[in-house]
């Protein structure tokens, strides 16, 4: 079992935004140290949900304070970006990291909420990824890229820049099964440890269909990890991680809101398929419900991921550590009883990731 850590970076006003940033590669620094596998960050805008829209920007901050773990976007939302920067900055970012990038690919929340937002038609937007992958894959794959698309008209470019990682980083896909496998990348979603050995199976017949059709248009990892996200907070005992815990998601949930001006029309908010639950809009008690918020002692916590590891089906666990206005200090003291008192416990466990 490997543990990975995922990260709004949310905005906590009571701390100047340059200490924010300090203080976050201060605790990607300690997740490096502590032993975690990889670290992948979100892009959102026009939020307190996301400090970090331009991911390549902080990730070669994240570069420069880790020496071993991986990380990389979780997602690139490729609708929003001109493949051909992003190629180059795909190339930068792993060379500057000797290798550690990871390249997640999304739509984007919302059917393209915020392509609209910048003045795009989300009709455009399925199509828009499509396109964008393609010229993605060409770039890494060719040392000239054409292509001839809706939206992109390229020719004969030069890709002068290659990622160190040949022929290109391992590739990541979150939220659907089928198609994290039909795109040959990792795999990372949301779900309670018993809907897990379902989704897992899904993934994984998707994925050794496309590993048998070997479509060399496509990326695919050789030893594919697969795992769910989900939001820790530990402390001395189980009612203190309660009560903090809540106060804190209620912070979390709020701010998915997108602000506008007094007055003004309230930008759409992602609704997502019926009955699934959303993190704009669940209280605490039913994240806790849908098992997408853990906390408690060392001891309950452990007793979870016990849990997972024996009956998800999976071999990779995502954790978050802070969250809505949980304090640096408070989310580093919980990652720390993570790394001390849970993730010894499963280092040795081994599970059998082909189907």
């Amino acid at each position: 079992m490997k543990f990975g850590i995922f990260d709004h970076l949310e905005r906590r006003r009571e701390v100047p935004l340059d200490q924010q940033y300090r203080d976050r590669l201060e605790l990607v620094a300690q997740a490096d140290q502590s032993g975690f596998h990889c670290y992948h960050v979100a892009e959102h805008h026009h939020s307190p949900l996301c400090l970090a829209p331009s991911q390549a920007v902080y990730l070669a901050a994240v570069a420069q304070h880790t020496q071993r773990m991986l990380f990389g976007p979780l997602v690139y939302v490729l609708p929003l970006h001109h493949p051909v920067r992003l190629l180059e900055e795909v190339s930068m970012l792993d060379n500057l990291s000797d290798g550690r990038l990871q390249i997640g690919i999304g739509r984007g929340t919302g059917g393209g909420q915020e392509f609209a937002m910048w003045g795009g038609n989300p009709d455009e937007n399925n199509q828009r990824f499509e396109e964008t992958f393609q010229i993605l894959m060409r770039g890494l794959t060719n040392q000239f890229l054409s292509f001839q698309g809706q939206y992109f008209q390229l020719n004969d470019l030069w890709m002068e820049l290659r990622p160190k990682q040949q022929p290109h980083p391992p590739f990541w896909y979150a939220g659907n099964p089928v198609n994290a496998g039909k795109y040959g990348g990792n795999f990372i979603c949301f779900g309670a440890i018993a809907d897990l050995p379902d989704i897992s199976s899904r993934y994984l017949e998707s994925w050794e269909q496309q590993r048998i059709e070997n479509d060399p248009s496509l990326p695919h990892v050789a030893q594919p990890l697969y795992g769910a996200r989900m939001m820790f907070y530990i402390a001395a005992t189980d009612q203190e991680a309660q009560d903090r815990a809540r106060a804190a998601y209620q912070v979390y949930s709020g701010n998915y809101a997108k602000p506008v001006p007094d007055g003004a029309t309230p930008q759409p908010r992602p609704a997502g398929p019926r009955n699934i639950y959303s993190p704009g809009v669940a209280d605490f008690d039913t994240a806790k419900e849908w098992e997408r918020v853990i906390v408690g002692s060392p001891q309950t916590v452990r007793d979870h991921v016990q849990r997972y590891v024996e009956d998800s089906g999976c071999n990779y666990l995502v954790t978050s550590f802070q969250w809505g206005d949980l304090t640096h200090e408070e989310a580093s003291r919980s990652m720390e009883a993570f790394a001390a008192e849970v993730m010894p416990q499963f280092s040795d466990l081994s599970i059998n990731i082909h189907p």
